[in-house]
Formats: structure tokens, sequence, C-alpha cells
């Protein structure tokens, strides 16, 4: 005995895959919607016995089907599309494992489902992840398929709506209308297909605000496409993302952080340059923070930007900042970086004076370069130093760029620069800042150029 579940497609005799064909003309019986019967009768045996049944009595179908296998006995039941989708196949292997007694041999035939046959008409609307949802509450809570819609929304799936809309069940789709536009743009395409590939076959496409839910029956299928999605003609188009590719190149990969970090930037009193300088912190730390701590001067990165490119002198106060400035900008426009810390000098010069290593390397920087860029990335004492020498006139640098790191006379060494409104400055306020981020400011100052000329400012 042979029991057989058959997707005949959504209507059209030449959507019925070959492989069911070639079942249906073995079938001894066949089981189904009596509507059905219509599109497949031309493919079945003489003297097979075709047992129709109404749209409601699925459950009798499928117990009808098991009872009627016997010895030799091919029977098959059918169902519109996929037996597998929304369909037939589950009910009638549950009364298959039900009646143990029988020796049965099972097998599913697919058939092309009503949303496949759909996107054939509308070009290429599946083109990335999809789902499909039934409205019908009549086997599923209501809550559960809100949870289902739900997620079909924020997840920005294709989906496809099968049992959209009848007369008692009227007011589903307009709530899964309301859910979506919680999360989808009012302008999303959505297609109505009606009697897909039959004789009245109807087709509209309008968008997820504007969908009139009133041409809508159990004869349609709803789908409504992705935030990628497009009208094309009179098509949808939901591309793969063949033509926009994840970056995959460095230069790619360091763009494309640039550009997703500058749309999620919220202060509007940033000048571009300083805007440019959070972004180069942001992508070296990963921390939004650095936007609400950053905070310049005299309109320091602009006019960095000029001396930098004229071959200006950059100290550090350690190496890891003088290592973090990109080399490629310095040999281009010969720019010298100096960091005085393993200076031979250095520990003489802090011993006698009783000073920090960082503040005694400072010390001998500002002799020899007094009008220098000075960048202090880790220790505050260097900073106090450079600030006691601006106090006392003994220089007139560039710039200094405050982004010392740590616990201990931190924030109070940046407030002390920022009293001193002599001086060209961007600082980091707070405890936070390091090598990387003070790094980051000096290439920003580099790069100004190639920000200003892209429409996005990256």
């Amino acid at each position: 005995m042979k029991l057989s579940v058959v997707g005949i497609g959504p209507g059209d005799k030449d959507y019925i895959l070959p492989i069911a064909q070639q079942v249906l003309s073995e079938a001894d019986i066949v089981i189904g919607y009596s509507y059905y019967f219509q599109f497949i009768e031309h493919l079945l045996k003489p003297g097979c016995e075709c047992i129709g049944k109404e749209l409601s009595e699925e459950e009798a179908r499928a117990q009808l089907a098991v009872e009627r296998c016997e010895d030799g006995k091919h029977v098959a039941v059918i169902s519109s599309g996929d037996a597998g989708i929304y369909a037939m196949a589950s009910l009638v292997y549950e009364y298959a494992r039900l009646s143990a007694n029988k020796d049965i041999e099972l097998q599913t035939i697919p058939g092309i489902s009503a949303f496949i046959a759909s996107a054939g008409k509308l070009g290429a609307p599946l083109g990335h992840d999809f789902c499909c949802i039934s409205l019908s509450d009549l086997m599923t809570p209501w809550s559960t398929i809100e949870k289902r819609i739900l997620g079909a929304a924020m997840g920005d799936f294709v989906t496809s709506i099968y049992n959209p809309r009848s007369k008692k069940r009227f007011w589903q789709l307009e709530r899964f209308r309301e859910i979506f536009l919680q999360h989808r743009n009012p302008d999303t395409p959505v297609a109505i297909i009606r009697q897909v590939t039959r004789p009245d076959e109807q087709i509209t496409l309008t968008t997820l605000e504007k969908m009139d839910t009133s041409l809508v029956d159990m004869f349609s299928l709803v789908m409504i496409g992705n935030s990628q999605t497009y009208t094309f003609q009179n098509f949808l188009v939901t591309p793969r993302g063949y033509l926009s590719r994840k970056p995959h190149t460095g230069q790619q990969i360091q763009d494309e952080s640039f550009r997703q970090i500058q749309q999620q930037l919220k202060r509007t009193d940033l000048h571009p340059a300083d805007q440019w300088a959070v972004i180069r912190c942001i992508h070296s730390t990963a921390d939004f923070e650095y936007e609400n701590l950053y905070e310049s001067s005299l309109e320091a990165m602009t006019q960095w930007n000029l001396y930098l490119k004229q071959g200006g002198t950059i100290v550090t106060d350690v190496t890891m900042v003088q290592a973090g400035i990109t080399k490629a900008f310095t040999q281009q426009y010969k720019t010298q970086v100096i960091c005085y810390l393993n200076d031979p000098r250095v520990e003489e010069l802090s011993i006698q004076e009783e000073l920090t290593r960082s503040q005694a390397a400072i010390r001998i920087a500002t002799e020899e370069h007094p009008t220098a860029l000075f960048v202090v990335g880790n220790a505050p004492t260097a900073l106090f130093e450079l600030c006691d020498q601006l106090i006392d006139q003994k220089i007139k640098p560039a710039g200094i760029i405050a982004a010392p790191v740590g616990f201990v006379n931190v924030v109070e060494s940046k407030l002390k620069l920022k009293a001193i409104p002599t001086v060209p400055y961007v600082l980091i306020k707070g405890q936070k800042g390091g090598s990387n981020v003070a790094a980051s400011i000096v290439n920003a100052a580099f790069t100004l150029d190639s920000f200003y000329q892209t429409d996005t400012g990256i």
C-alpha cells in the first residue's frame, strides 16, 4: 500500500511538476478539495476513483486517505501549491502515525507554492532572506501569529502572507500592516497577487502605506518587500548584494567604518574638522563617548592641517604615539615626529630635577623645538610641563593635543591647559585618552582635505 501527498502547483497545468504528473497518473484513488480536481483530471488514469471533499474537511480527507490504503493500492492526496506548505502533508503523516497497524509507504511530492509562482510573476522579489506567514488563527493563536509578524518586520524579511483575508477574518491584515509600518518605510513595495497562474490572475503593485486591504481575499497572496526592495518596470526586485558587496580591502573597510560612525554622531556644534577628528577617535576605540569628551580651541584642526602639510614638527610624550602616526603622511609632507623619552639626557635630568621621565623628555624637547605640535597621549606630567612653560612664555607651540589617560592628575592636567587661552588645543575631557587617541587626532589633521572632498565628508 502506498500513500502519496502531491502538490499540484498554484493552478495552471504548466505549473504541475513532471514528477507530480507521473505519480497522479499511477494513483488508484485521489482525494482532495473538490475545486482542485479540475486542474488534474486530465492526468488521471481511467478508472481512478476521485473523492472530493469541502474546503474545511482537511481532517476528513487525511483520515479517509489512511483508511483507504490497502495492499496493492496507491492513494494520492492532492494539495494546491506545495503539499508541505500550509497544506495536507503534515496532517496526512499525523494520521498515518496513528495507524500503526498499517505498513504504509509514504511519500510527499513537492509542488510550486503560491509564493514561488507569485515571485516568478513579480520578477525577483525573493533575492534575499524571506519568510511566509499565515494570518489564519483557526489553528494558531493570534498572539503567536503577532509575534511572528513582529519578528519578520524587525528582521527585515521579505514576507509573503498566506490566508490574508476572508469575510469573517477581515481585521488581521490591517493589524499586520499596522505592525509592519512601525518597523518599515511606508514606501516599502507591496504586491497583491490574486489567482496566480489562473485565468483570473490579477497583480496589483502598491506600497505598505497605500495598500488597499479590500482588494485581498482568500485567493490572494500578499508579498511585502524588505528595506532594499524596489520597483523596476512592473517588477519587484530585492537585491542579493552583488552590486553592493561588503567592503573587503583595508581602505574599503576603513571608509565604511568612518561612514557608519558619522551616521551615528549626534553633536551639531562641531566644526567639520573637529567632527573628522571625533570620527577618527571613535574609530580607534569603538567608543562613541569620545564625541562628548572631545573639545578644541582656536580652530586647531584647521591650523594643524596647514602646519603639518608645510613640514611642521611633531613631538610626542611616548613612542606609542609616535608609532601610531601614519608614516605615509609624515613621509609625504616630510614631517618630523620626535619622542625624547629614550634620549640619554632624560634619565639624568629626571634624577637631578626629580621629574618623571616623560616630564624630563618634554622639557628637553621644548628647548629644541619650542614651536612644535606637542602630542600627549600618556603622561599627565608631560602636559603639566607644557602648561607651565606656556604660562612662563618659554614656548609658542603650534598647538597641544592633550589625551593623557589614567587616574592620578589626568583630569587636572587637562583643566589646566583649558584655562590657558593662548594656544590651539584639542583635549579629551576626563580620564580617557591614550596613545591611539592622540595619534588619531594627528592623523585626522593630516587628512582633512580628503574629508572635505567627499559628499558625505568622508
